[in-house]
């Protein structure tokens, strides 16, 4: 039976803790802000340039289209029988079961396509070090410690290495699990194909402008110059929406843990009240006990 010492040194560490987890909730709700307004400002130019690079691509027939090098990146018209795929995590832990909900999708995925050949980019700490241990996996690209700041320049790395694995490897699609931002109380896990485009476009179910325009430069050079900028924005996007959920799932995890350590602490109090009361009722037991003795 733990004595009165023990349980206040228990309670000691628990309070501890819950002023850690407070803390780390605190931060979370200060940064989540932040995220949600990239997000919010964000979408509206990503919708808009792919509803421009949509149209655009429309207006080519699939003879036309395959005469330009950008073609690649709206269709594949061979299978290689190799699959790309991009797995976003986050970079530290204490986030409940996000990092753990999109590493076992990603296992999943990988184990439910065995046919394919896959070759993994790798974002967030998480990710590195989960897949690394994996073997029979061809790990292309590695990226960490990029959250909670992310910003254009890593969108456009890891684009980058997209594109020139894409290319190298003559993928037939590239597929991206990450978590999007719904809510502060939920995030959807999500598995995209990227690439190609025209996939990615038509499973969005976008409403597309079918206008006539008159282009200048010409479309085909639009087009050339759109889809790489286009796949850089869509990246960024798709970081922030991950690091805005990690934000989310971070904040209700520390707040969920705040509140057990609060009920714990009420607990080992009244724990401790108890064993308090029943030793003081033994010694006032052994007082009355020693004053009778010495009555006799």
């Amino acid at each position: 039976m733990p004595s009165l010492r023990d349980i206040r040194k228990h309670i000691k560490a628990v309070k501890n803790i819950k002023q850690i987890t407070y803390a780390m909730k605190m931060v979370a709700s200060a940064r989540i802000k932040k995220a949600q307004n990239q997000i919010l400002s964000f979408k509206p130019y990503v919708n808009y340039l792919e509803d421009v690079i949509a149209n655009l691509s429309s207006q080519f027939d699939d003879e036309n289209l395959l005469k330009y090098d950008f073609s690649r990146f709206l269709k594949r018209d061979f299978k290689s029988g190799n699959i790309g795929l991009v797995v976003v995590s986050g970079d530290k832990g204490l986030c409940g079961s996000f990092n753990n909900n999109i590493l076992l999708h990603a296992i999943k995925f990988i184990k439910s396509n065995n046919d394919k050949n896959f070759y993994l980019i790798s974002v967030g700490k998480k990710s590195v070090d989960f897949l690394k241990k994996i073997s029979n996996i061809n790990i292309y690209y590695q990226i960490s410690n990029i959250f909670p700041k992310v910003n254009y320049i890593h969108a456009l790395l890891l684009a980058e290495k997209v594109i020139e694995m894409y290319d190298k490897y003559n993928l037939e699609n590239v597929y991206i699990i990450y978590m999007e931002f719904k809510s502060l109380l939920k995030q959807e896990l999500k598995n995209i194909s990227i690439l190609p485009l025209l996939n990615y476009f038509n499973n969005n179910n976008q409403n597309r402008n079918s206008d006539n325009f008159i282009f200048e430069p010409s479309k085909e050079e639009l087009l050339n110059n759109l889809i790489p900028k286009y796949i850089n924005i869509e990246i960024l996007r798709i970081l922030l929406e991950n690091q805005a959920s990690e934000l989310a799932s971070r904040m209700n995890a520390m707040e969920q843990a705040s509140k057990n350590a609060s009920e714990l602490i009420d607990e080992l109090t009244v724990k401790m009240n108890k064993l308090r009361q029943a030793q003081i009722t033994t010694e006032l037991n052994e007082i009355v006990s020693g004053a009778n003795a010495i009555k006799s």
